[in-house]
């Protein structure tokens, strides 16, 4: 086993390195950059976002880059719409403050190797470094993912028992028709609906329909604090999980009812056992094992989740509206900080899930199979 962890987190090495490097290839071809959207800040006359900008936030830790320097007797001018007017120096200038002043291949190397230390820099367009701003945001995200896998969990292993220990009967046929339409419907339409029904919309208002507190919240008692934030929490969670509980609920049914088909089970009710002793002393360990071993990579992942739409519909100020709007203002250090994040966060959960299947059984040895 130790021989398998050890290949697998030094696969994890090209992978990340993959995974950044076409990314940033990417990066280099979109249309605009940092220098580019100042400019035309400039060009609109936004003086306060000039004068925020002209400051200097930037720098090359992490900068990704979307315009890269060019040779020849191009004049510095002609290469960004918008510049056409200004001061050569102050394009020079701007470039630097970005890091653009660099071959494209200089500042990919930078940023590896800043990442390699967890040195994101700072934020192009916020005066706050990148990993403040994700810690920042982190909160958000945590109370949306961390309450919807548990609530998810909670209901979808019961409902998969029950249906399994049923199958094929009307109790069965509904709650399958309930689950893939809840699946089927999407969260944004959902929470929609939810806002039009219970917060303030054609119906009731029963439901806050922005933040995770109320403004007075620093005001309130440590028990009125917990009943706030729950209450902030139901529209949004209800949106999340309304497709959330298909894949975990049918998964369950199909384990147990693979495990109830096998030999064993009819040995033991042939040894007078009652259906409750046979499910929940011999086929409860086994049909859980696929359930068990995926829970540490959900409940991991749930402290990064980020949904972009549920979000901004709720007023929601988490890591899914900070990615989208670090895209939309070409944040680099932001953009390649999360997803560098993001990625290695994502093989360090594979590695835990794989791991956690021996935990459960020890049966299986991932040394006998190919990485």
């Amino acid at each position: 086993m130790t021989a398998y962890i050890v290949r697998r987190l030094l696969l994890m090495v090209p992978t990340i390195l993959g995974i950044m490097l076409i990314s940033f290839v990417i990066v280099q071809f979109a249309p605009g950059g940092p220098v580019e959207r100042v400019l035309a800040q400039i060009s609109g006359s936004d003086v306060a976002a000039t004068a925020r900008i002209s400051g200097g936030t930037g720098g090359d830790g992490g900068g990704g880059g979307g315009v890269s320097s060019s040779g020849g007797g191009e004049s510095i001018t002609s290469k960004y719409r918008g510049a056409r007017g200004l001061d050569p120096e102050f394009i020079r200038q701007l470039e630097e403050q970005f890091g653009f002043d660099k071959p494209a291949h200089e500042r990919f190397l930078l940023m590896l190797k800043n990442f390699i230390t967890f040195d994101f820099g700072q934020s192009y367009f916020r005066d706050i470094s990148v990993i403040d701003l994700i810690l920042e945001k982190m909160p958000v995200s945590v109370s949306l993912g961390l309450w919807m896998t548990v609530l998810s969990y909670m209901i979808s292993i019961p409902l998969g028992i029950a249906k399994a220990m049923h199958d094929g009967t009307r109790f069965d046929v509904w709650t399958s028709a309930v689950v893939i339409v809840g699946y089927a419907i999407p969260g944004f339409l959902f929470a929609v609906l939810l806002i039009v029904l219970f917060a303030g919309g054609s119906f009731f208002d029963i439901f806050p329909l922005r933040g995770l507190v109320s403004d007075n919240w620093d005001s309130l008692a440590w028990y009125d604090k917990i009943l706030d934030y729950l209450w902030h929490l139901v529209l949004p969670i209800a949106a999340l999980a309304i497709g959330a509980f298909a894949t975990t609920t049918l998964l369950t049914k199909n384990s147990f009812l693979d495990e109830i088909r096998k030999q064993y089970v009819m040995t033991a009710r042939a040894k007078g056992l009652t259906e409750r002793q046979v499910l929940y002393g011999h086929v409860f360990r086994n049909a859980m094992l696929i359930i068990i071993a995926g829970f540490p990579g959900a409940f991991i992942s749930a402290f990064f989740t980020g949904s972009l739409l549920i979000e901004t519909i709720f007023s929601l100020d988490g890591l899914g509206l900070l990615s989208f709007e670090s895209i939309v203002n070409r944040d680099y250090p932001v953009v390649f900080a999360t997803l560098y994040i993001f990625s290695l966060l994502g093989l360090v959960v594979n590695l835990i899930s794989d791991l956690t299947y021996t935990w459960v059984d020890p049966r299986i040895d991932f040394e006998t199979r190919e990485v």
